[in-house]
């Protein structure tokens, strides 16, 4: 790489992270950190993109270990204007190529429904219909496994949407604060899905692993603290911070938190702790102890 193009490409991550990340004061010591570490010569050493993005994503998360606070190498090209908004395009493009996130439907022994999440769920409008039939397939199964151990990610509204068929209708799962704005939406289940809802009787369990991160945890996190599953498996990556992607060339984009979520119950949200399970075992035994779990409890009470 040249000199020139890694100065520009660090000097505008460090301008996005100090007027656009979601705690000010910290934005601004984070980019004056970048500014600094960038005069000593760190970054002259990275021979391409991939190793630039690799050095400028460590030192961005120095301060705080924020996971969300990224710059990130594609190796396909991403769409969108130069220094602008990572087009539409993009993501729908990645949510065809992952079946909008539904990486599994199959019904287990003992009538026990399994649907895994992988590698994100992406906007509503993109997976809506998806889940819907997903949902559909599964809604005369006695139990269901959601298996979210892959599940890098998910929008705020998608969460809500699929929520919506495990929770009673219009409960307040989530805020989310925006530093540009200065303001707090609101994320609530549905009064109406299409089709049938699975109910808030038949039992669920949640699969996660150190991998589970972003909207994947607060799948994990809103069903936990709404009393509705039995989470398996690890304490998840910790990250809870919405971002935004802005495109700095072909494969390079920003990925830069400008939110944090405000759970109504707790007060508070994952970022830095995770989501803990409430049986702990290695993410590759999940599955069978919540499948062996599961079919003991309809063994046991068969009305659950």
């Amino acid at each position: 790489m040249e000199r020139a193009d890694i100065d520009r490409i660090v000097a505008e991550v460090g301008k996005l992270v100090a007027t656009r990340y979601v705690f000010a004061e910290l934005g601004e010591q984070i980019a004056a950190d970048l500014a600094a570490t960038a005069a000593t010569g760190r970054y002259a050493t990275a021979t391409d993109e991939a190793a630039l993005a690799e050095l400028v994503t460590a030192d961005l998360q120095r301060a705080n270990g924020d996971g969300h606070l990224r710059l990130i190498h594609h190796t396909e090209s991403i769409d969108g204007a130069e220094d602008g908004a990572v087009a539409e395009a993009t993501y729908e493009r990645r949510a065809r190529r992952s079946m909008s996130g539904i990486g599994r439907i199959e019904r287990l022994d003992g009538n026990i429904g399994l649907l895994e999440i992988s590698p994100a769920l992406f906007a509503a409008h993109l997976v809506g219909d998806e889940i819907t039939a997903a949902m559909r397939i599964l809604r005369h199964t006695d139990a269901l496994i959601l298996d979210l151990r892959g599940c890098l990610g998910s929008d705020p509204g998608s969460v809500a949407y699929f929520l919506s068929y495990l929770l009673p209708p219009e409960t307040h799962l989530n805020d989310v604060y925006d530093r540009g704005s200065d303001s707090t939406t609101q994320f609530w289940t549905l009064p109406h899905v299409p089709g049938p809802r699975y109910g808030t009787e038949r039992p669920v369990y949640v699969l996660t692993s150190r991998r589970t991160f972003s909207g994947g945890e607060e799948l994990a996190y809103d069903l936990r603290h709404n009393d509705r599953a039995t989470l398996v498996g690890e304490t998840t990556g910790g990250g809870a911070h919405p971002r935004i992607g802005v495109r700095l060339g072909p494969h390079l984009e920003a990925s830069i938190p400008t939110c944090r979520s405000i759970n109504p119950i707790t007060g508070t949200d994952w970022e830095g702790t995770g989501v803990p399970p409430h049986l702990a075992t290695s993410a590759a035994e999940a599955l069978a102890t919540a499948h062996e779990h599961a079919r003991t409890r309809l063994a046991e009470n068969p009305d659950s």
